[in-house]
């Protein structure tokens, strides 16, 4: 666990010991790593992660639910960025029980388009979209999302933005890599 100070606007990672909805997140992300550890970030990941882990898929469902209990509990998404509407919360860093993917909670809400803090995807990255709103969305490297995910490839950079209400992005981090360097006039990867 990284003890070091959170700088502003960056949060630390969560004590997983004082929380148990919080631990078994974790469990249940590593044993969604297990299956999906080997794919690559990216358009046709996205593509497969909803059809075959979408809604109604027990790993997806499961997410959204300890996600939104530890919501409500206070663990995910609890430090602010830009007031009680942007959110974020360091879940677990890379480590071999997390196949080296990172765990990170952003709750975002607005009924306009709101945008987050722009960066990039060294190694891409995976979103599971936790709908609070039934109309919240999110917008991925292929557009608007609801219920679902999303998963920009290895190099691509945006403004996570949200519209049309209140979600958490559940995102996984291959080897927790993510970099607040880039710009919006960089050009994208052929890979987007």
């Amino acid at each position: 666990m990284d003890n070091s100070p959170p700088q502003p606007g960056q949060s630390a990672v969560l004590d997983l010991e004082k929380w148990p909805t919080a631990q078994k997140l974790v469990q249940r992300c590593s044993e969604f790593f297990a299956e999906v550890e080997d794919l690559t970030p990216g358009k046709d990941l996205e593509e497969r992660l909803n059809k075959e882990y979408g809604p109604g898929n027990a790993y997806y469902e499961d997410l959204c639910s300890l996600v939104r209990q530890g919501l409500t509990e206070g663990w995910v998404a609890e430090t602010e960025l830009d007031g009680r509407h942007y959110r974020r919360g360091r879940i677990a860093l890379p480590s071999a029980e997390t196949r080296f993917f990172s765990i990170t909670t952003v709750y975002m809400e607005s009924e306009d388009v709101f945008a987050g803090q722009y960066h990039a995807h060294p190694y891409g990255e995976i979103n599971c979209v936790v709908q609070l709103d039934k109309e919240a969305e999110l917008e991925g490297m292929n557009g608007w999302r609801g219920a679902g995910w999303t998963s920009p490839g290895p190099g691509t950079h945006h403004y996570p933005r949200v519209q049309k209400g209140a979600l958490v992005a559940l995102f996984f981090l291959p080897a927790g890599r993510i970099s607040y360097k880039a710009t919006p006039d960089m050009k994208q990867p052929l890979s987007v």
